[in-house]
Order: C-alpha cells, then structure tokens, then sequence
C-alpha cells in the first residue's frame, strides 16, 4: 500500500473542498469495506483520503409522509432490521440483509454499498491493465468469465455487486450528491453507468462530490416487494444472480411493476420489458414466465456464463410467484 494521507472533514462543503485540493487523486473514506481492500491489493493509490464520519447527519434514517431518507453512512445492518424499512420497503430491508457477512454489514455503509467497485478479478488484479484501469483489453472477454455479465457489457463485462441498488432503482429511488455547485439530486437509474458511457467508472459521482442521502418514495397502496439473492455458498457471497421487485396490486391485478436484476450487468438492470407484461395483468403461472422470457430476451453470454440466463429467468419467476401469492 502506498503512502497517502488522510483528512477528517466535518461538512459536506469541506469533504468537497479537501477532494478538490487532490483532483482525482482523493476518495471518500466511510467504512472502508471495499477502499482498503483495493488499496492493499495496489488496484487504488489515492494520495489523500477523505473522512467523513464526523459529517452530523449522515447516519440517520427518517421516514414522513413522503417517503424514506438514508444517510450515507447508515450502517446495512441497521436498515435491514428497520421496523419502518421492513414494513414499508421490504425487498430493500432483504437486499441490505442479504449482503456480505454480519461483521461487514455492521461496517458497510449505504453510500459505500451503492459506490462500491466491481469484484472481477482481472480488475482487482494488479497484474492485468484492464480496459477499467486504462488498458486496451478486457480480459474476461476471452478469459475466465464465470461470473461477468450478460447484459449492457460491452466493452467491459463487470456486474455491479451491490445487494442495495437492485431494491434501490426496483422503488424508483434517487440520490442526493453534494459539490462545488451545491446539491444535486439523480434518479438511482442515472447515477450508475454503463461501461459504454464511461469505462473507468461505474457511476456519475464527480471527482469533489459525496454522496450524503439516499431517498425513496412512499410506496403507493397495495405495493408488495422482494428481494432474492441466488449465490454459490450461502454464508458470503456476492450475487451470480439477483432480483429485486416492486408491484403494485388492485385486488388480484397487477396495475404496476418494477423489476430489477442484479449480479448480470454493469449496473442494476432493469427489465422493463418483463414489466410491461405484468402491467394490468393477474399474474398467473403463464404470464410470469412469459415477463420472465421477456427480462433476458437479448443476453449475450459469454463462453462460461450462459447458465446466468436461465438462472435470471427462475430468480423473476420466484419472486413474481412469491408476492403474487401475497
């Protein structure tokens, strides 16, 4: 690990100005889950890192008429045990439980949940210049890629790892994100990019910006969700595949859907055209496998991931049985 600084910021405004004293060479320090890895494993180098857990604020949870507020340094652990969380959003409250070991998720914060990097192993290896890490190469292309994408991959087949932002964009969330230019709020949907936008990055955070809330909107009445998670060993891993849903029910139609994958793209990927299957519909046996046909329609697996298809596909069917049965 190379030398580095740190610096403790009390406000938003002075974490904005310490990132701009070291333009794309600081990071935002919070939990440390997944920075300190990177920087141990030679894939980051930053020169200054910037505290933020002395921001006030930045640790709470609140819930009104409107809807629901996470601070960026609210630990996972606390919002997936949330009685608010769990009532009113519960596929999020079961993505946040879901994800790593209880250890982390008493460490891992929901802004470092949403910005973490991508796990692929060429990227966390110093050994490979990556396309991600200014190379001309994606080796997971041609090399081992088990557990890369089949959707939005090119020209660099990561999934995004986070357990949180699948449930996040399923409830239409948005981020708020402090600057030099004050606050800016974005949909979920268009705070994370697609390799073709930008390949060095996975989301639009600007170099002295930081992410301070996350915010979601009440749901409206009759909404049922969840969250499932299909991963190789059941006590810590990442997602092969995972799916997020948000339905909305009028007796025993569907009068709305939002459904979400994750671990099968660069970033949470939505299926809108499985949602517009459901939509108005009762969901019986047959339109749930026809939404979920409609999800996958245009994957393109590589050489060692063709089974994530068909693992997406039982992943939607699963859930969408689930909340259908209530």
């Amino acid at each position: 690990m190379k030398p580095f600084e740190y610096a403790a910021a009390r406000s938003l405004k002075e974490a904005g100005a310490l990132l701009r004293g070291k333009p794309g060479k600081s990071r935002i320090l919070a939990g440390g889950t997944d920075l300190i890895p990177l920087m141990r494993e030679g894939v980051a180098g930053p020169d200054r890192l910037v505290g933020i857990g002395r921001i006030p604020g930045l640790d709470r949870i609140g819930i009104d008429g409107k809807g629901l507020r996470i601070g960026a340094l609210v630990p996972l652990a606390e919002i997936a045990a949330h009685p608010g969380i769990v009532e009113g959003w519960r596929g999020l409250a079961e993505g946040a439980g879901s994800a790593a070991t209880p250890q982390i998720r008493n460490a891992g914060t929901m802004g470092g949940n949403l910005c973490q990097r991508p796990r692929c192993w060429y990227f966390r290896s110093e050994g490979f210049r990556c396309l991600k890490k200014g190379g001309d190469t994606c080796f997971a292309m041609d090399g081992e890629n088990k557990y890369h994408a089949i959707l939005g991959g090119d020209p660099c087949w990561i999934v995004h790892p986070s357990d949180t932002a699948p449930a996040l964009a399923a409830f239409e969330a948005s981020v708020a994100v402090q600057g030099a230019a004050g606050e800016r709020t974005v949909s979920l949907e268009k705070f994370f990019a697609l390799p073709a936008a930008d390949v060095s990055r996975e989301n639009t955070l600007g170099d002295d910006e930081v992410l301070s809330e996350v915010r979601v909107p009440l749901p409206p009445v009759g909404t049922r969700s969840a969250y499932l998670k299909i991963r190789e060993k059941s006590s810590f891993d990442f997602a092969l595949v995972s799916c997020a849903a948000v339905l909305t029910f009028e007796g025993k139609t569907c009068s709305r859907a939002r459904i979400v994958l994750g671990g099968v793209a660069p970033v949470p990927w939505r299926c809108a055209a499985a949602e517009a299957v459901l939509a108005g519909q009762p969901l019986d046996d047959a339109r749930i496998t026809r939404a979920a046909a409609a999800a996958l329609d245009g994957a393109a697996p590589l050489a060692h991931n063709r089974y994530k298809v068909g693992l997406a596909k039982a992943a939607i069917r699963r859930v969408l049985k689930g909340l259908s049965q209530g």
